[in-house]
């Protein structure tokens, strides 16, 4: 059983593995921000106006559709996988892509899961909007598309979060990706899949190694999309309401 020893020389270790430039940490490091970044900006890319669609139009069913967003931001990942490999698997009806235990495969399991998390955000931040803003909008000569524009950029805060809360629901899974990657070395093992296999043999110094290196990883992606989000704060203070929407009206 792992103690306060163990998690001193896997700290340890990690820095050791962090400047040694091991090249097989560095490899299992670069797919895990790979796949997991291809996964957020997509993710994104889907989620971003789906969520605000949603949110920002009226329609029948509305309710039940936010309802069925909010149950899939929880879907477990290794339901995610099991679907995942019984459709790209060799006698599934995608085999004939065989994109079965590659990191394409991780990449689709981590979009399904980080697309209704983006979607749910978006429409959390969005619905919050004031109602006197699309009305001045629209009263300034604002049309559909301008309006939608403005409104995404009041709630651009609320959109980097998203961004922020899929990447880490992303980077962080393992279950999903073990079962349609195949945490086959030198080429779909990801730094999650690689602590529990680290874990099963014993070897925990070496995991809590790797743990670090992924939170580490973690940090210093959402310390980027928190500066960008400080940045946007700073600047949603800096200009008046009106200013903002005469500008984006007249664009």
């Amino acid at each position: 059983m792992p103690g306060w020893e163990e998690l001193f020389y896997g700290v340890f270790r990690a820095l050791q593995l962090i400047f040694s430039g091991d090249p097989e940490i560095a490899r299992i490091t670069f797919l895990s921000l790979r796949v997991s970044g291809a996964a957020t900006l997509l993710g994104g890319i889907i989620g971003i106006p789906l969520g605000a669609t949603i949110a920002l139009r009226s329609f029948r069913g509305k309710t039940i559709v936010i309802s069925m967003i909010n149950t899939l931001m929880g879907l477990p990942p290794v339901l995610v996988g099991l679907i995942f490999y019984i459709l790209l698997s060799s006698t599934g009806p995608l085999g004939f892509l065989h994109l079965i235990y590659t990191p394409e495969a991780m990449m689709l399991a981590q979009l399904t899961m980080v697309i209704p998390i983006v979607a749910g955000v978006v429409i959390t931040s969005t619905s919050g909007i004031d109602v006197g803003l699309r009305e001045a909008a629209i009263s300034l000569g604002a049309d559909a598309l301008q309006e939608v524009r403005i409104l995404l950029w009041e709630s651009r805060l609320g959109l980097l979060t998203a961004l922020v809360v899929g990447f880490g629901a992303a980077i962080s899974e393992v279950g999903a990706i073990m079962i349609v990657g195949g945490n086959l070395l030198g080429y779909t093992r990801a730094l999650t899949t690689s602590i529990v296999l680290l874990t099963n043999q014993g070897e925990f110094v070496e995991a809590i190694a790797l743990g670090i290196i992924l939170l580490a990883l973690a940090f210093l992606v959402n310390v980027v999309l928190t500066c960008l989000q400080m940045k946007s704060r700073s600047g949603l203070f800096a200009q008046t309401r009106s200013t903002k929407i005469n500008r984006k009206v007249e664009v």
